[in-house]
């Protein structure tokens, strides 16, 4: 979507000459009635009550722009532009500015409990890195009851009770996109296939994960700079029956490896008998030089050796 914001390119002058200005208004009001008797008292009032005026006027267009802010100009209800050059400024005293800060921040969100891709209940959660990057959208397109409620006793209107908007705004949208992902991917590859999954591909999903987010987070002109998941775990009702099936799967994997390795070795040492032909094996011999080596390399437990005092042929 395109951006609608655009600098402000008012008035606006240093706040340190203006400032001395104030000053001087201020002084001005003060000899005014100070010397009422000699300037007469109907000019030292008039110009005394025209100096208070222009100075409290005056006083209204100070406006200080610290690192990483933005001042939102508006004359009136138009918007003017968006001031972030930092310092200390005057502007136009009937102009009204909205700060909102343009730093980076946090959302650890709470573990939510979701169902996976093939309905599994799990719960998961993320944590994400934002900051506001259209300052024309966050401020005209978001609205929800936190802004509405706030600016009832008058805290709707500070930076602070609108980044408290933002906050729970995008703490909304990203458990959304979050629900909407997690829903799409198993939790594991439990049965064997190269799927993606939740557990095993980190990287895909985070990658999905900040796409979406981001695209839900558009309209309000709020950037996404990191989202990823930071809790992952099956719920707790069905936690211990998915921490055995995980068990037994790894129990048959390994006694798979094992197998595997034990059939090798059994065929490597035959095929060395036969090649340096040290000893003549009939069929028999072989099937039982077999099953002792398999019963040695798949035991769990050390097999115990048995010696034979005969012949080889007894």
């Amino acid at each position: 979507m395109k951006t609608q914001e655009t600098e402000f390119k008012g008035m606006k002058l240093s706040g340190f000459l203006m400032l001395f200005v104030f000053f001087l208004l201020v002084g001005g009001a003060v000899c005014s009635f100070v010397f009422m008797d000699n300037i007469g008292m109907a000019f030292g009032i008039t110009s005394g009550i025209i100096c208070i005026v222009a100075s409290i006027i005056l006083l209204c267009g100070f406006v200080m722009v610290e690192p990483n802010e933005a001042r939102v100009v508006m004359f009136f209800g138009k918007y003017e532009g968006t001031f972030t050059k930092n310092g200390f400024y005057w502007l136009n005293p009937f102009n009204s500015t909205k700060k909102i800060p343009l730093k980076a921040r946090n959302l650890d969100a709470q573990p939510i409990k979701v169902n996976d891709k093939v309905g599994n209940p799990i719960m998961i959660c993320l944590v994400m890195v934002w900051k506001v990057r259209d300052t024309y959208k966050v401020m005209f397109n978001i609205d929800n009851d936190v802004n509405v409620n706030a600016s009832v006793n008058g805290v709707g209107n500070t930076a602070a009770g609108r980044m408290k908007t933002y906050e729970n705004f995008v703490k909304i949208q990203a458990d959304a996109a979050l629900r909407r992902i997690a829903g799409e991917y198993a939790y594991d590859n439990i049965e064997g296939h190269d799927d993606v999954t939740l557990r095993s591909s980190g990287d895909v999903v985070q990658k999905r994960l900040e796409h979406a987010i981001a695209e839900s987070l558009e309209i309000a002109g709020i950037e996404v700079i990191e989202a990823r998941i930071s809790h992952l775990a099956y719920a707790p009702e069905i936690a211990a029956v998915m921490l055995r099936r995980q068990q037994a799967d790894a129990i048959l994997s390994a006694r798979h490896k094992i197998v595997e390795g034990a059939v090798g070795m059994v065929k490597m040492a035959l095929d060395r008998l036969r090649e340096e032909d040290v000893v003549d094996l009939d069929e028999d011999k072989k099937a039982a030089m077999v099953s002792n080596l398999l019963v040695v390399l798949c035991a769990d437990e050390a097999a115990q050796p048995v010696l034979n005092t005969g012949t080889l042929h007894q």
